[in-house]
């Protein structure tokens, strides 16, 4: 009886393992990712670049996956028509550079762990991109004209996903759908996926992030803010606190960076993290922050002061005990050159009767 007691617990948990790794990733932090049935997808990083000029809103983002499906579908809620077409994968590179932070030395009297002979320093820099796709555009502002796409093009519309597309639906948003589908057959999509660049109006900026409520795991968001000042989010929307990584104006006019800042000049990097998805409240909605205040992150490298290739605090150590032993010297000699002091002189003894 005990036995089979345990047996049914481990197959109950290995059944629950298995519906996990069946299970398609439906939500990303902007949109929804489907794949095919049977299939399996998982977003693992999301990098997105929004940019509002006042009238127009932009997002350019590249995600990360993992799994062995061969295809998927990205679906995305905008709240005017949208068009989508592929982003340039060094926007990321030269995001990465112009936030990256700025490296100042501190320096130390004492040694520490690091300093000679203690060195040990090693990096590791991994990176993978993924060829290019069939991408293919629909908006609609009817849930049964995406459930025809995606059946047309072999997705199922999860009932979980089409509940959570309710709200959209009611506020006349559209969707925005893509196929996306690696370069050679029968590869499964994997690695960093080639940019989507999605243009739409917008009286305010906004980024979709209702569709993250589906998650099951905990979520963090990395988001890049281009706009004439700098922005902040108006709520949590059931988060932790979005932290400010980067504030400034962009420092170049060149390449795809220069090309998207171009009336948008400044720039804030927000992150985010959700440890609960089931909470998030609503999308984000962005406003202008109260000054344009830069922030810019410092990354501190310790080094050992040193005089002429010596530690200083050799040099100190070795000062003062030379000082130490100078002044034992001295004294020593200077006792040595202190004349002697005769011995008082005896007197007789008194003679006798």
């Amino acid at each position: 009886m005990k036995r089979a007691r345990i047996l049914s617990v481990v197959l109950a948990l290995l059944g629950i393992q298995l519906g996990w790794l069946m299970a398609p990733a439906y939500a990303c932090g902007c949109g929804a990712m489907v794949p095919g049935p049977a299939a399996r997808i998982a977003v693992s990083q999301e990098q997105s670049v929004l940019r509002w000029d006042g009238r127009q809103e932009q997002i350019v983002m590249r995600l990360t996956v993992d799994g062995d499906a061969e295809h998927a579908a990205w679906i995305m809620p905008v709240p005017h028509r949208a068009t989508v077409r592929l982003g340039d994968p060094a926007l990321f590179d030269q995001l990465a550079e112009a936030v990256a932070p700025v490296h100042r030395t501190r320096y130390h009297f004492w040694p520490r762990n690091g300093d000679w002979p203690f060195d040990d320093r090693h990096l590791v820099v991994g990176r993978q991109r993924l060829g290019p796709f069939d991408v293919a555009r629909l908006t609609a502002t009817d849930p049964a004209a995406l459930q025809d796409w995606l059946r047309a093009h072999g997705f199922p519309l999860p009932a979980r996903l089409k509940t959570a597309l309710r709200p959209y639906v009611d506020r006349h948003w559209e969707y925005v759908a893509v196929r996306l589908a690696p370069g050679t057959r029968g590869t499964p999509l994997r690695g960093a996926l080639d940019p989507l660049h999605l243009t739409f109006a917008a009286d305010r900026p906004v980024y979709p992030m209702r569709l993250s409520r589906l998650a099951t795991t905990p979520q963090s968001l990395g988001l890049y803010v281009l706009a004439a000042h700098r922005m902040q989010t108006r709520s949590a929307i059931g988060g932790n606190e979005p932290d400010v990584l980067f504030a400034g104006r962009v420092g170049t006019r060149q390449g795809a960076l220069g090309k998207l800042a171009a009336g948008t000049p400044y720039l804030t990097a927000l992150t985010q993290t959700f440890p609960e998805p089931a909470r998030i409240s609503g999308d984000h909605e962005l406003r202008r922050a109260a000054a344009d205040t830069p922030v810019q992150p410092v990354v501190y490298e310790d080094e050992l002061r040193r005089v002429a290739g010596i530690p200083a605090w050799a040099l100190t150590v070795g000062g003062a005990l030379a000082a130490l032993v100078a002044a034992v010297a001295l004294i020593v000699v200077r006792r040595a050159r202190r004349p002697a002091v005769p011995p008082p002189p005896v007197s007789p003894p008194a003679p006798l009767g």
